[in-house]
């Protein structure tokens, strides 16, 4: 976790922040989640180890994720009351929210057999749509964060779910950046944007 904050803040001290950055990785009991539909469990589950730390502030707790970690932190913080604020690069989507329409649509027998197998093996249904559940974070603080080019779909997906989040709220394209590569297209201005964000939004400053 420290990781994660020094890559944003190198050099600086953060205390008030603890950072996830959600990957395909298990982090609690859990096996892992190679599919998206259960990740968010792996979040929550460090949510609850963090409190029992006494170096750590529970009403100080923030979440960062990039990509598929940004869409399962998401979903996390949607049901966890702990991330007080969070920061998400490039989230995806699940694999039943694909675009299905026009050529799209030769690709829903094997979306919806893996679909399936996937909640008959797993015993996990399919999460709700990303849009539909991140408003529930609010009045905790989104910030998500998208680049331009990027990975196809990010500038569709990322407005979309920032008119669906609720205040406070904030949203930013990286110009000139790959699929998660805000922090290397624009380093200067990734720190003060993103430090500037959990300050605000947990410390109040």
């Amino acid at each position: 976790m420290r990781a994660s904050a020094e890559r944003v803040a190198p050099g600086k001290r953060i205390t008030a922040a603890r950072f996830f950055e959600g990957t395909y990785e298990p982090v609690s009991s859990s096996e892992g989640d190679t599919v998206r539909w259960a990740g968010d469990r792996d979040l929550i589950a460090g949510a609850d180890y963090l409190k029992t730390r006494p170096d750590v502030d529970d009403n100080r707790i923030g979440g960062f994720g990039f990509s598929v970690g940004g869409e399962i932190l998401i979903e996390a913080a949607a049901q966890s009351a702990d991330f007080k604020a969070i920061v998400s690069e490039g989230a995806g989507f699940p694999a039943g929210e694909a675009d299905l329409t026009g050529a799209n649509r030769l690709l829903r027998p094997s979306i919806e057999v893996m679909g399936l197998a996937v909640a008959t093996f797993s015993n996990q249904g399919s999460p709700p749509k990303i849009a539909d559940r991140i408003g529930e974070i609010a009045p905790r603080s989104v910030f998500l964060i998208w680049a331009d080019p990027g990975m196809g779909g990010e500038d569709v997906r990322q407005p979309k779910y920032y008119a669906a989040a609720g205040q406070p709220k904030q949203i930013w394209k990286v110009p000139a950046a790959e699929h998660t590569g805000g922090l290397k297209a624009q380093p200067a201005e990734y720190e003060r944007r993103v430090v500037g964000f959990y300050d605000r939004a947990l410390l109040g400053e």
